[in-house]
């Protein structure tokens, strides 16, 4: 038999969620002990991130019926004055899946991904005067010249430097695969580009000095399944579509805490909203409200004051106490603003429905603005590699502090003392008995019996694979948010994500689009209307389209999924029936864009299982650790020492084409880097990065981790 846990522990931990993970790098910060357990095979739970392949997986192991079980003969570790609390074997808050793909499902290994978006130029290299092709996909390609006269080996090599590229236009690499370290470069030779595409002319002593280029543009390219699937590790889908706010509770935390040097985020570029049937940027900063050309110069005064007066409008209490009670769109109409000002305020802006209150409206407003300009235009950040990666580096931090890990191991049952009601101890599905003091759990994880007269809340989701953004921009690098207004009375409002391959989260020529909304009725049914306003779903449509359409041509939609899922974030413990008392239960994800709720409640249930304990104080700086004895610090070699940073307060902003005299420019905030670092980002996901959690135990041999 394999070996097994320790037989004690402080706190034990059902689940890696991300409110689950963040308690247990509190809990391991101040020295509790820790085991965190979780019955899946992945870090996160409902806010993980999978790549396509895992996200098939996933689709999958959800439409699979709860499986019984075995036996574990957890009766015989129960004494006389203890009864046990069945848990749930399968989580059931994921629902009515739908799976539609709209691309050939033919393999075409002739086929290159991104060419939708890929567009070819041609420069001229000076060493040896003559001309080769440039490729603005992907940094760092090497690009060979074709065998010339006397030369066997190809020769030359041009790097792509930041310096060289406009700030937007900049699609990161994915970090290669081990075993595959070609999938981030590229070859190309001017014989394979000859028919049509590049016509050089080189200098010689039979040749003219004169230089030709000519250029044709590429044909579109259809992506098929198989180039998708082939593609899938590139993508990493959220379950959960979030961004975090510049100024908010998550973003705090994460510097607070010094978790914020596991993972890395780029600055959201637009703000979008769709009114009158058509996608329109919102215009928010000073800098963007000037600069627009779709207000006019009066609609520009009435917004810019309107935005001053919400910066401080608890300092102007006679500009709105009289709608206190009223509703945030009724006080909007008493500012005379003109019908666009409006719709881009409540709705892309404050981000508030209909039935949002006044004060709600100014809160929001205030907020949005107070994000403003902390790491560029907009005041939503958004973390390479998906939002998956937030859970694993509280993981992280709670594996570095003595937390034990296991995945794929699952607790069958809460052994409860009958007088006290106190959960003393879990039993494990290979029937071993561990001691503990508190046990936090995943909602998913409680019976049937406990959640009875528990009222949820539904999200509907949607992801999509698009071919290109639904607002053509300068570059195709952009990270939007839009807000889709009701179109008919009793429609839910639809926030739209839209993630470009810069992100890490698709493959290049290909767009990650993911809707959000609460649920009236199925996710589709929900959904639908929306995504047919701004998408084309059949492909057959696209040969139809006329000369004039062409500019307003709809991104086509090339796999789509939707799903429901549940919202316990409302529902609070003393709902659950039969809870023991130092049992504490954890909602899941909610349908807010941001992530406030899940940290306020992680820091409300840290607080009563540890009353006058710091809520993840700061962990140290490498530079900071104090050696003790033989093991002292290392010695200098003698080569001169490079000179110590700054510990970083803050997660640390980066102008991504190196220009940082340009404060309109896009940011991208990388935890690790310093300033003026190459921005590419480097092996900085949760599972490259030195001090990863533990490998998960698998059921054969769990280990203890420090």
């Amino acid at each position: 038999m394999a070996d097994l846990l320790p037989t004690e522990f402080d706190v034990v931990i059902l689940g890696t969620g991300l409110q689950e993970s963040i308690i247990a790098a509190a809990c391991s910060r101040i020295g509790q002990r820790v085991l965190h357990i979780d019955r899946k095979t992945y870090y996160a739970g409902d806010w993980a991130s999978f790549t396509f392949s895992g996200l098939l997986s996933w689709i999958e192991e959800c439409k699979q019926e709860s499986s019984s079980g075995e036996e574990t003969g957890w009766q015989d570790q129960l004494q006389e004055s203890e009864e046990v609390l069945l848990l749930c074997s399968r989580n059931k808050s994921v629902q009515n899946i739908e799976v539609l793909s709209y691309v050939s499902q033919d393999s075409d290994d002739d086929l290159e991904v991104g060419a939708l978006e890929m567009k070819q130029a041609a420069a001229i290299c000076k060493e040896g005067e003559e001309t080769v092709p440039v490729v603005n996909e992907g940094e760092g390609c090497d690009i060979h010249h074709g065998p010339s006269d006397g030369d066997s080996t190809p020769t030359g090599q041009l790097e792509n430097r930041a310096s060289d590229t406009p700030p937007y236009d900049e699609t990161v690499p994915a970090v290669p695969e081990e075993g595959n370290l070609d999938s981030t470069s590229c070859s190309y030779y001017p014989s394979a580009l000859e028919s049509d595409t590049v016509k050089e002319t080189v200098q010689g002593s039979d040749l003219p000095p004169m230089q030709e280029v000519c250029i044709q543009e590429p044909k579109k390219v259809k992506i098929t399944y198989s180039k998708i699937v082939k593609e899938g590790r590139r993508f990493n889908i959220d379950l959960v579509s979030k961004f975090l706010f510049s100024r908010g509770s998550l973003v705090d935390l994460l510097i607070k805490s010094n978790v914020s040097r596991y993972a890395e985020f780029k600055n959201v570029t637009r703000i979008l909203t769709y009114q009158n049937g058509q996608v329109e940027q919102v215009p928010c900063s000073r800098a963007d409200v000037f600069a627009s050309k779709q207000l006019s110069v009066v609609e520009k005064r009435m917004l810019m004051k309107f935005l001053t007066f919400c910066m401080d409008y608890e300092q102007h209490p006679e500009e709105y106490l009289d709608f206190k009670d009223g509703k945030f769109s009724e006080f909007l109409k008493t500012k005379k603003l003109t019908a666009s000002l409006h719709h881009f305020i409540q709705h892309s802006i404050a981000m508030v429905s209909d039935a949002a209150s006044t004060i709600e409206g100014l809160k929001a407003t205030q907020h949005f603005l107070n994000c403003l300009g902390r790491y560029g235009n907009t005041p939503f950040l958004f973390p390479l590699y998906g939002l998956g990666e937030i859970p694993q580096c509280f993981c992280r931090m709670c594996a570095v502090f003595g937390g034990t890990y296991c995945l794929r191991h699952s607790v069958e049952c809460l052994v409860v003392d009958k007088e006290s009601k106190r959960c003393k101890a879990v039993i494990d599905g290979r029937g071993q008995r561990i001691s503990c003091e508190n046990v936090i759990v995943e909602e998913g994880y409680l019976p049937q019996e406990c959640c009875k007269h528990v009222q949820y809340q539904q999200i509907s989701r949607a992801v999509l694979i698009t071919d290109r953004s639904v607002l053509k921009a300068e570059t195709d690098q952009q990270i939007s948010i839009l807000t889709v207004p009701p179109f008919e009375p009793g429609q839910p409002t639809v926030r739209v994500i839209e993630l470009c391959s810069s992100t890490m989260t698709c493959m290049p020529g290909t767009y990650l689009v993911h809707l959000t909304c609460v649920s009236r009725r199925s996710a589709r049914e929900d959904l639908a209307p929306v995504v047919s306003k701004l998408f084309v779903q059949d492909l057959k449509q696209e040969n139809e389209t006329t000369e004039g359409e062409e500019e307003e041509e709809k991104p086509h939609v090339l796999w789509a999924l939707y799903f429901n899922m549940r919202d316990s974030s409302s529902v609070v413990k003393r709902a659950y029936a039969d809870l023991p008392v130092n049992v504490y239960p954890c909602s899941g994800p909610d349908s807010a864009l941001d992530c406030d709720h899940t940290v306020s409640e992680a820091k409300s249930i840290f607080e009563q299982l540890f009353p006058g304990e710091e809520f993840c104080p700061p962990a140290p700086n490498p530079e900071d650790i104090i050696y003790d004895g033989e093991g002292g610090p290392p010695r200098d070699a003698g080569f001169g020492s490079p000179a110590t940073a700054e510990p970083s307060e803050e997660i640390n902003a980066e102008i991504s084409a190196g220009d940082q005299s340009t404060k309109e420019a896009e940011t991208e905030c990388s935890t690790k880097a310093s300033q003026g670092e190459d921005d590419t980002p480097e092996s900085s996901s949760p599972k490259q990065e030195e001090n990863d959690p533990p490998d998960s135990v698998n059921d054969e041999q769990p280990e203890d981790s420090q």
